[in-house]
C-alpha cells in the first residue's frame, strides 16, 4: 500500500470525537474534491509503499504510550487499496478498534466479518466538485464517480457483518447542501429494509473548512439544522488544536 503518513493524534471528528488514536492515511484517491485538505493522498498523492508488516510495526510503536487500542484507517481512499483485507486483519489480530474512513464509492470485497468496527462513510456532495481547481479538468470525472448507490447500499446493510458501527458524514459549504444530501438518504433509505435504514443520529453535519473563523461561523448555523433534523453536528476539533496541518 502506497502509505502518505502515519501518526499518532487525537480523533477530530465522529463518534470518536477526542480519542487518542493512530492514523494510517493511504495515498490514492479516486477522486478530486475541490476543498480537499490532504492534497498528498489525492490530487498529488505522495508517499512510500509499505507492506502490511511494515504499517502495523509503525502502529505499534507510536501506539506505545497506550498500545493500539484505536487505529483510522483514512486516505486518500482505502477501499481502493485490497491489501486493506489483511491490514484490518492483522490489525483485529493486535487488539486494534478500526475505524475506516471512505467516501463510499467504492465496496472491497473479502473484509473480515466484524473487521471495521466503525465505517465513517462521507459521501461527496456537488459542492465538493472541482469546477474551478486545476482548470476544472478533473471535474466531469469527480461527478461521475462521487456517487455509486451499489456500494452506499452494501455499507448501510453490512452493519453486524463486516462493520459493527457506522457513521454518515457531509461536508457542508451552505444551507442549501442539506436538501440534496437528504435527498440521497431518501434515495438510500427507499430501498433499504427499517433496521438497515440510515438514522438522523448517525448522521453528522460538519462545517467545510480549514481555519477556525470559518469553522465557527458554519458551526453554528449548522448547529440550528441540527437541532431541528436530529442529525449530530460534526466539529473539527484537530483543526481548532493543530491547525490544518500534516501529522495531526
Amino acid at each position: 500500500m502506497r502509505i502518505a503518513e502515519i501518526f499518532y493524534s487525537i480523533q477530530g471528528e465522529g463518534k470518536l470525537l477526542g480519542m487518542p488514536s493512530v492514523f494510517v492515511r493511504v495515498s490514492g484517491c479516486n477522486l478530486r474534491c475541490t476543498w480537499c485538505d490532504t492534497p498528498y493522498a489525492s490530487w498529488k498523492p505522495d508517499g512510500p509503499d509499505m507492506t502490511v508488516a511494515q504499517i502495523v510495526a509503525e502502529v505499534l510503536r507510536l501506539a506505545e504510550p497506550t498500545g493500539p487500542r484505536y487505529v483510522v484507517i483514512t486516505g486518500g481512499e482505502p477501499m481502493m487499496f485490497k491489501d486493506l483485507v489483511p491490514l484490518i486483519d492483522m490489525l483485529k489480530g493486535v487488539g486494534s478498534h478500526i475505524t475506516v474512513e471512505t467516501a463510499g464509492t467504492l465496496w472491497l470485497e473479502g473484509l473480515p466479518v466484524g473487521g471495521i468496527d466503525l465505517a465513517s462513510i462521507s459521501p461527496k456532495l456537488a459542492n465538493s466538485t472541482p469546477h474551478e481547481r486545476d482548470g476544472g479538468r478533473f471535474a466531469q470525472t469527480h461527478e461521475r464517480q462521487r456517487i455509486n448507490l451499489g456500494p452506499l447500499r452494501e455499507f448501510a446493510t453490512s452493519v453486524g457483518g463486516v462493520i459493527k458501527d457506522r457513521q454518515w458524514k457531509f461536508v457542508i459549504s451552505s444551507p442549501q447542501d442539506l436538501e440534496e444530501m437528504q435527498e440521497l438518504l431518501a434515495t438510500i433509505n427507499g430501498d433499504l429494509d427499517e433496521p438497515s435504514q440510515i438514522a438522523a443520529e448517525d448522521i453528522l453535519l460538519m462545517p467545510e473548512g480549514t481555519d477556525a473563523a470559518t469553522l465557527n461561523e458554519r458551526s453554528r448555523w449548522l448547529a440550528a439544522l441540527c437541532k431541528t433534523h436530529g442529525y449530530r453536528l460534526c466539529p473539527r476539533l484537530h483543526v481548532y488544536l493543530y491547525g490544518n496541518t500534516k501529522g495531526t
